[in-house]
């Protein structure tokens, strides 16, 4: 009975090739929406809203898309337990510092604006997503990497580490859906390409989070 019903076993590669698709397809949609639509990219610019434009392009595919893949590693990266865990980690740390830097993009755009900072919540997530990564971050470096952790705390640790990484994931992902509901109303969308674009952003993001969370959860191979 095991034998038979092995054969449905599903691996993770095909969820991950799925969430690749769905990462990129929200990448490109965010260079679209911002370059195309939105007048582009700049740190400093009288065209303020260039330096908006920085932040979705920075927590989109900085943050979100690099976070995916670190978090897929396991499932992606060929080599021993130890380069996986070196790309994993190093991925995240990449994520980190781009999401910093997206959020120094929004609150320069607030400053230079006159819009006051942390008033939504969307705001209030992004910021509780972003601390909560770091110090999930700093846990796994010094649980994991540090020469002086034990072997018995890093295991009893790990389950929970696991647990609240993907759900720092996941909450990153509904930031990224209500920062774009928040911009759509914002920006008086209702229909035309723009609004559609926007939408199709929101769909791939959604996809691209449950489709990473999905082939966390998968055996590597069958």
């Amino acid at each position: 009975m095991a034998a038979r019903n092995s054969r449905f076993l599903i691996t993770a590669t095909p969820v991950t090739i799925i969430a690749h698709l769905m990462g990129i397809i929200a990448t490109t949609l965010v260079l679209v929406w911002t370059l195309h639509f939105r007048d582009g990219l700049s740190l400093n610019s009288e065209n303020k809203q260039k330096i908006f434009n920085v932040h979705p392009v920075l927590m989109v595919i900085g943050f979100i898309f690099v976070a995916g893949e670190a978090i897929m590693a396991y499932k992606t990266i060929p080599g021993s337990r130890k380069v996986q865990r070196a790309v994993h980690m190093g991925l995240h740390l990449v994520a980190l510092l781009v999401g910093i830097l997206g959020v120094y993009a929004i609150f320069k755009f607030h400053r230079e604006v006159g819009i006051p900072d942390m008033y939504t919540l969307h705001s209030w997530l992004g910021m509780g997503t972003i601390c909560l990564f770091g110090l999930q971050w700093l846990l796994g470096f010094f649980s994991f990497w540090f020469p002086g952790a034990e072997m018995s705390a890093r295991g009893k640790y790990l389950p929970w580490h696991i647990f609240f990484g993907m759900a720092i994931f996941l909450l990153a992902i509904c930031t990224a859906e209500t920062g774009l509901v928040q911009k759509f109303i914002f920006l008086g969308l209702v229909h035309g390409k723009e609004a559609l674009v926007v939408n199709f952003i929101g769909v791939a993001i959604l996809l691209f989070g449950l489709a990473v969370a999905f082939s966390a959860l998968l055996p590597r191979y069958r």
